[in-house]
């Protein structure tokens, strides 16, 4: 045997023993085998939510218009075009599918065509220039025999399915953001009117109280106290002032505006919705963007562990070629003149020091890590599902409460005024109970506002869109 054939014996029981450690992968992991390691990653899925006030019926969608407060839809959707975090969640996307059509490219064959033209010229006038023209095209193409450019193609498809999911999920916490900023403003508006009021009213105790001061019918502690508690709720309504500023500003921020403080709220808290349908827990696995994202970043280390397994296999190319070179350009394309060739080959890396093994160690450990993480933010949303319908009815109820405790104090406040005009009952009685009328009103508003939180924070974890859907 000579010494070329015996190369090419070498070669082939070097690929032929690679071929027999390749794993079924030709095809990449099937779509079957990636559902089950979802599917087993997570808990036991229950058939329905464990509150008692639940709907199962589908989960609705544009829970920013039932809202009924034609400022913030309009504020929504303009955050929706113009909010710096989601142009860049967009472009993110655009990169992804870009990187995905390149993964695909060498599935397909590469042309590349050449032509050029040179003229050398001799110092000695006795002997002739000589020019010469030549052109060729060329095609190279691998052939993917154990799927390894198909295995990156897929991966990036699903990277790019990723950044999707994750570009709707931001639109949606966008939505939910700009509700928070907007009912946070609202919410100090409302206060500051609660302090504005008691104010006008502790000032109106005040000057009565001066008045019976200068006649002899009050003490000095009296003015004092009436003093102070003006004082007080003046601070009140600063810090609620500067409140609705510092919210309004974070607002601007969030729809693309220069944060100068200057936008109008409605007048009023809008009325909070009943409970949502919420649908089944298994179907939220299908519904929120933010599980969906991790399971197509599941899919792409699956599919990039396939590629680790297979790159260290034999690679087959296949070039051809044909081009043609002459001194004469009328020549050039004459067929007699053209050359055209076909060649193959294989390539097979012997030795890599561990560097293939080491890759696919990488890819199993971030296999895993995607899998933690899809199960990780599953449990995660059913919390938040679970959570959100447990404290609906909460502040539900500690809104009627409270509701009822500003009703009450109101009703105290104006006996013990009677009775201090009657001269019944000291001043710092009036006042005392008049600090409780303020602290109740104060309450019942931040109690309307969380309700109208949950309210939000209970469509966003269940995963429905902020707007409806076109017709």
């Amino acid at each position: 045997m000579n010494s070329r054939n015996y190369a090419y014996l070498s070669l082939a029981l070097v690929t032929v023993s690679g071929c027999s450690t390749l794993p079924a992968l030709k095809n990449g992991t099937s779509d079957e085998a990636i559902s089950s390691a979802l599917s087993s990653s997570v808990t036991q899925v229950p058939e329905k939510w464990s509150s008692k006030h639940t709907n199962s019926e589908n989960v609705q969608i544009g829970w920013v218009d039932a809202l009924e407060d034609k400022t913030l839809s309009k504020l929504v959707r303009e955050a929706q075009q113009n909010n710096q975090d989601l142009q860049k969640a967009a472009a993110n996307v655009e990169r992804s599918w870009a990187l995905a059509r390149q993964a695909g490219v060498p599935l397909l064959p590469s042309v590349g065509l050449s032509g050029g033209a040179d003229r050398t010229f001799f110092s000695n006038k006795s002997q002739q220039d000589i020019a010469s023209f030549d052109w060729g095209i060329q095609a190279t193409w691998e052939a993917d025999i154990w799927g390894r450019i198909k295995a990156g193609q897929k991966a990036a498809a699903s990277n790019a399915l990723t950044s999707e999911a994750d570009f709707l999920f931001a639109q949606y916490s966008i939505a939910a953001a700009v509700a928070d900023a907007y009912f946070i403003g609202l919410e100090a508006k409302l206060q500051a009117e609660v302090a504005r009021n008691n104010l006008t009213t502790l000032s109106e105790t005040d000057r009565i109280v001066n008045i019976q001061y200068n006649e002899g019918l009050a003490m000095a502690q009296d003015v004092a106290l009436s003093a102070s508690d003006v004082a007080a709720t003046k601070a009140s309504l600063l810090l609620a002032e500067g409140a609705r500023r510092d919210a309004v500003r974070a607002l601007q921020v969030l729809i693309g505006r220069y944060p100068d403080a200057d936008l109008e709220l409605e007048e009023a808290l809008p009325e909070v919705p009943q409970l949502p349908p919420v649908g089944l827990p298994s179907e939220l696995l299908e519904r929120r963007p933010d599980i969906i994202a991790a399971g197509q970043a599941l899919k792409a280390a699956t599919y990039s562990l396939d590629l680790a397994k297979v790159a260290r296999l034999p690679s087959f190319n296949l070039t051809a070629s044909s081009g043609s070179t002459s001194n004469e350009l009328r020549n050039l394309f004459d067929v007699d003149q053209i050359i055209s060739g076909i060649a193959g080959d294989i390539a097979y890396l012997l030795f890599d020091n561990g560097f293939s093994k080491a890759h696919i160690d990488q890819a199993k450990s971030e296999y895993e890590i995607a899998l933690i993480d899809y199960a990780q933010t599953a449990l995660s949303a059913f919390e938040e599902v679970e959570t959100n319908l447990d404290q609906f009815e909460v502040v539900r109820k500690r809104t009627e409460a409270l509701s009822e405790s500003a009703d009450q104090a109101n009703r105290a406040l104006d006996v013990a005024r009677k009775r201090y005009r009657e001269g019944e009952t000291d001043l710092i009685d009036v006042l005392t109970i008049q600090q409780r009328v303020f602290s109740a009103e104060s309450n019942k508003v931040s109690a309307e506002k969380q309700r109208i939180d949950e309210w939000i924070d209970l469509n966003l974890a269940l995963g429905g869109s902020w707007k409806k859907s076109p017709q």
